[in-house]
């Protein structure tokens, strides 16, 4: 059977961000683009048709919309990618490759932070190691599975916040994902507004209380609501992202808040 890729990004107000993740998905293989936007108040879905993806409306909620993308989604390997990550141009063929071993269910990418420093490269080496040794990818890795393993594991937990955690944690019970070399490109802004050693550390906190019993919808209550570049901070470039080559984001000094999880 011929791998079908269908890439499904969740978005909320990513008009800055969301043409490149889309360009890229193309440029990477994708049969199918598909971007959920949870009632974005900029122009997000706008953007996302006009450069091929189909979108679909549903409630905020990265859980939410990603099963809303997934029970759409016509490929039989599913690719969940945030909206402010994109794709290398072999990131297509690893998966194929990959997938061509029927022993293996899905995985990850190694990540690219697109920013400069130490931290940063210390982060993608964690990140990787995480899933090299204890099986665990998250959300911002780009997590692909084949469709019958997703629906085997029934879909994402309708959780607010640490849905890529529960889904991992089901699927290494059935195999261990593989980490493709990718990269894929991360946004650095979550931890340039917070800090690297702060927004690292709260994370390790909430993976603990978590641990310890706490819910990830009463955890969501802590977890820091992030800024988004205003629309036009972030050149689209289809000729740099079919060569590899990226262009760094360009600051215009405005911003717009990011009210990703739902609040009672």
């Amino acid at each position: 059977m011929k791998t079908t890729i269908s890439v499904i990004i969740p978005a909320l107000n990513e008009a800055a961000c969301i043409a490149r993740a889309i360009q890229a998905a193309w440029v990477a293989g994708a049969d199918e683009v598909i971007v959920v936007d949870g009632q974005s108040q900029d122009t997000t879905p706008e953007i996302a048709r006009l450069h091929g993806a189909t979108v679909l409306s549903s409630p905020a909620g990265r859980a939410i919309q990603q099963n809303s993308g997934a029970a759409m989604a016509r490929g039989n390997v599913l690719l969940f990618m945030h909206g402010d990550n994109w794709l290398d141009p072999d990131a297509g063929r690893q998966i194929r490759a990959c997938l061509d071993d029927p022993k293996t269910l899905g995985g990850a990418f190694q990540q690219h932070i697109e920013a400069p420093g130490r931290l940063y490269r210390l982060l993608e080496w964690g990140n990787a190691a995480r899933v090299r040794w204890r099986g665990m990818a998250y959300g911002d890795q780009a997590i692909f599975m084949r469709r019958e393993t997703f629906e085997r594991l029934n879909h994402f937990s309708p959780v607010k916040l640490m849905e890529d955690v529960l889904l991992m944690r089901s699927f290494r019970k059935l195999a261990q994902p593989v980490l493709l070399p990718g990269p894929v490109h991360v946004h650095p802004r979550r931890w340039q507004q917070h800090g690297v050693i702060i927004q690292t550390l709260r994370n390790w906190s909430l993976r603990l209380a978590h641990a310890a019993g706490f819910s990830p919808d009463q955890l969501a209550h802590f977890y820091p609501v992030h800024k988004v570049p205003a629309h036009g901070e972030i050149a689209h470039d289809v000729e740099r992202t079919a060569s590899g080559e990226w262009q760094e984001p360009v600051a215009s000094g405005e911003w717009q808040v990011e009210n990703y999880l739902p609040r009672p």
